[in-house]
């Protein structure tokens, strides 16, 4: 059995004899993970996810049509159902977290208003969803806060209710009504977003991280014999690329609670914020940058990155640091 939105294949010793058949679809359809124990958990879905949502039941509503849930393809391209409300030309989405302990924007509403224009699709953002404070390397002073990922999700969402009503033009307007208040509760304001919530996503699912999967992680890394431990997507897809005869382990934002634990070799691979952060919790400070990403568009970048990776080969010299950029391209190894 394999989940369908990260790739690992499942050991037949994780799948407990006589498993709900409905379970069991769960787990197959990527809208649930199973541990080394044999317990299940829900993924959630992204503010990507939910804002896809809103923005299909509002253009279907628009038509005429009654509906209590709507169909969307998440970024994975995994569809999946999930339960709206609707107004003549208004849908209304609430954010679901799965099994995620931490999520504090878990029932956060979304609202998609639409209406009809003379050809094409028009999506704009307003009240609630966060707009970018300074430039970076992908997105302008005061472009909303909703990542390429989600942004292509939502137009899709549009696109699929355009074709099932044979409207030709629509304006789609999102809005999280409650969103400037949520976002005091993220870190929003630390990566440089104001004024509401991010729009995110890259594979549309929510991940059900708590100290149960950090274990299940840590078991998982210790029985390896050639283990790569990655933080995301993006850098699972290179480490796989990179490292074909390796275990690929998504640790997320939990190596420091693995990599202490581990005796043997290791890789960890990806994309350089949060593994540079967690090799030097102060990487940033006093650069003038408020990410990563924009560190990165500096002269600074590169020797303060060597740097970093020296001094953490120096205490984990057992340990291979590989990070990338979105491109694959390998921009630091300590070899």
């Amino acid at each position: 059995m394999q989940d369908p939105v990260s790739g690992f294949e499942y050991p037949e010793s994780w799948i407990v004899p006589g498993m709900d058949p409905k379970t069991r679809e769960l787990i197959e359809k990527g809208l649930a993970i199973l541990t080394s124990d044999g317990s299940v958990r829900r993924r959630g879905f992204t503010t990507g996810t939910t804002a896809s949502a809103a923005a299909k039941a509002a253009i279907l509503s628009l038509a005429g049509q009654d509906i209590t849930d709507v169909h969307v393809t998440t970024p994975s391209g995994i569809r999946v159902y999930i339960p709206v409300e609707t107004e003549e030309g208004v849908g209304l989405c609430r954010k679901y977290p799965g099994d995620y302990p931490g999520d504090v924007t878990a029932g956060l509403l979304f609202r998609g208003e639409a209406s009809m224009a003379e050809e094409g699709r028009k999506l704009s953002f307003g009240e609630g969803i966060g707009r970018w404070e300074r430039s970076s390397a992908r997105y302008k002073k005061g472009d909303p806060a909703v990542s390429i990922q989600a942004h292509d999700e939502i137009l899709n969402a549009i696109h699929e209710a355009m074709e099932e009503t044979g409207l030709k033009g629509i304006s789609l307007h999102l809005t999280v009504p409650d969103g400037r208040e949520v976002a005091k509760k993220t870190l929003n304001r630390m990566v440089g977003v104001s004024g509401g919530i991010s729009v995110l996503g890259t594979t549309g699912f929510v991940e059900p991280w708590d100290d149960h999967l950090e274990q299940t992680a840590c078991e998982r890394a210790l029985q390896a014999e050639k283990v790569v431990l990655t933080t995301g997507r993006v850098g699972m897809k290179y480490a796989r690329l990179f490292f074909p005869d390796y275990e690929v382990i998504l640790a997320g934002s939990r190596l420091s609670g693995i990599i202490p634990q581990i005796t043997g070799k290791v890789i960890i691979c990806g994309l350089p914020a949060l593994i540079l952060k967690f090799m030097n919790p102060v990487f940033l400070d006093e650069t003038g940058c408020m990410t990563v990403e924009e560190l990165m568009e500096t002269e600074m970048f590169i020797p303060r990155m060597n740097s970093t990776i020296t001094r953490f080969k120096e205490k984990y010299p057992d340990t291979r640091v590989v990070l990338v950029n979105r491109s694959g391209v390998i921009i630091g190894d300590s070899g």
